[in-house]
């Protein structure tokens, strides 16, 4: 047998590895699913069906929900964006009231419903922000990479980091990363992955270890984000229905601290103990083998070159953005209050300032280690990056339609209202309560992923509720944190999940949405029960959420 035989065998055996058991059986079947463009197809068809079945019968669901004073708000209840959205062009994020509203189920087959079918077509799609997102976030990481820069990185990581710390830095980083919009997905995932692979390791065990940190742990962090401040306002509006005090921003922050160091160390150890011994050892195929060694191929003298460049590049674009953020009245301060953290130009600006780190740093890089010539080199990064997205076009654009027939529907406040309904008359006591509406909103998750739209609903019913129970609102806005993330990776209408696979592709090419979803079932269950222990835990021990917020109504 000839040598490329036998690497095409040892090939084999790693894309096989991890097939048998339970994971193995739901990754074979999730890769027998249709292409997900077709799958969102049939999920079209579905919701035409249900909605012209429901609207003939006439379902609707009345409850009080928070929305922009003055607006008849809609909510995008499928964000494409891990940035809550709300479609009330005037509201500002401070102006919240609560209202009545009856919302019927609309009918696709309709006069209404197939002029909106067929008129909403291109906006849908236009207007879909993971596209831009996508494209900008990959720019400045694409030319990083093609410069050889991220190789740099990844190899001062790893040489730093021992094996055990590795893990749990990739999982906090995606922790923290949710303060920057959609890095997170675009930029650690992949090199997560690459992180794991230069170490020998199995990089689908690194890309579900950045996915489990952005994602799965995504309603925390070590300092207040811009969908911390919306959905303390959102409860501030139901605590005044009920007759409370305002909770402010910092209302969850000791639990928020503690659950991103506690659950981040769970994530590491799920890697270690679950995911990466199922996957097996790692036998790359010769382009991911070639590809490793042009990188490594960059000398130590050029690469310290390019470092050094890279340093001067980054410190150039770190001044210029203090010089328009820091002093009073800067450009990325908020216009009327000044701060720089919280729902800001400067937070809504991150993911622009992280692209043009990584592009100016990478061209640096490439200048210095002379991997890069001139400005056709950059621009061919550019294009050969945005060309390996091109297969992720055609599944978002049915992607949006799917999202935009759905929301027109009512189909999502109808389904999250019937079910606050039921949890309401529930005549349980805190402790069940709490543990059921964590479950309710893990359930709503796989159909509602947006973190905003399902609080806008449940808080105005279950704020009052819980206070009359003793129970303090910065404690249900806690148990909220920890339902809405564990299974934001098991979504397959997570609007990221065709890019996750087409990372997963670059080093398994059989990989699919069922290899995924294998892949981080272990975190979603695992961290969903740690997660809810702890929280229950700190309950029941009376440790206060945040300074001067303990978890029960004095």
């Amino acid at each position: 047998m000839s040598k490329a035989d036998n690497e095409a065998d040892v090939v084999g055996e790693g894309e096989d590895a991890g097939q048998s058991g339970f994971l193995g059986a739901v990754e074979r079947i999730g890769n027998k699913v249709p292409h997900p463009a077709l799958m969102f197809c049939y999920l079209i068809l579905l919701v035409i069906v249900l909605s012209w079945g429901l609207s003939l019968a006439g379902v609707s669901v009345t409850e009080e929900v928070t929305v922009p004073v003055g607006q008849s708000a809609n909510y995008d209840f499928y964000e494409d964006s891990t940035v809550p959205s709300i479609s009330a062009p005037d509201a500002t994020p401070d102006d919240w009231e609560i209202v009545e509203q009856t919302i019927p189920i609309k009918s696709l087959i309709s006069v209404d419903g197939i002029r909106f079918i067929f008129s909403s077509f291109v906006n849908n799609f236009s207007g879909f922000a993971v596209i831009g997102v996508t494209f900008v976030a990959m720019m400045g990481a694409g030319v990083a990479e093609e410069a050889g820069l991220l190789g740099s990185l990844i190899r001062k990581l790893v040489g730093a980091a021992p094996k055990w710390a590795l893990t749990f830095i990739l999982v906090l980083t995606g922790v923290l990363s949710s303060a920057a919009s959609d890095a997170g997905y675009l930029i650690l995932i992949p090199l997560a992955a690459a992180a794991f692979a230069s170490v020998g390791r199995h990089p689908l065990a690194g890309l579900a270890t950045g996915f489990a940190g952005v994602a799965t742990i995504f309603m925390v962090n070590l300092i207040p984000t811009p969908t911390d401040a919306m959905i303390t306002e959102i409860a501030n509006e139901s605590i005044e229905l009920a007759g409370g005090e305002p909770i402010s921003i910092v209302a969850n922050y000791w639990f928020m601290i503690a659950s991103s160091l506690i659950i981040a160390f769970v994530a590491a150890i799920i890697t270690e103990r679950i995911v990466e011994p199922r996957l097996g050892p790692w036998h790359p195929d010769a382009a991911t083998a070639a590809h490793a060694e042009e990188v490594a191929s960059i000398s130590p003298e050029a690469d310290k070159r390019g470092s050094r460049m890279a340093l001067l590049g980054l410190g150039a674009v770190v001044l210029i953005v203090v010089a328009i953020t820091a002093p009073p009245g800067a450009p990325l301060r908020d216009p009327e209050t000044g701060n720089i953290i919280g729902q800001t130009p400067f937070m809504d600006s991150l993911l622009f300032i992280i692209m043009l780190a990584f592009l100016v740093s990478g061209i640096c890089y490439g200048i210095g280690a002379k991997t890069m010539t001139g400005s056709a080199d950059v621009i061919k990064a550019i294009t050969k990056t945005f060309a390996g997205l091109g297969g992720m076009v055609l599944m978002l654009m049915m992607i949006s339609q799917f999202i935009a027939l759905f929301n027109w529907s009512n189909l999502p406040p109808v389904i999250a209202g019937s079910l606050a309904e039921l949890l309401e008359q529930a005549n349980i006591g805190a402790v069940p309560l709490l543990i059921g509406f964590i479950l309710v909103i893990v359930l709503l998750d796989f159909i509602m992923p947006g973190s905003l739209p399902k609080w806008a609903i449940f808080a105005p019913i279950f704020v009052p509720l819980f206070m009359r129970l003793g129970v303090a609102p910065q404690t249900l806005l806690a148990a909220y944190r920890v339902a809405d993330s564990p299974v934001n990776a098991l979504t397959p209408l997570m609007v990221y999940l065709p890019f996750i696979v087409t990372v997963a592709q670059r080093y398994q090419k059989k990989s699919g949405i069922g290899t995924v979803v294998a892949l981080m079932l272990p975190y979603a269950g695992i961290i969903l029960v740690a997660w809810t222990i702890l929280f229950i835990a700190w309950f029941m021990l009376g440790i206060p959420l945040g300074p001067g917020y303990p978890p029960s109504v004095p």
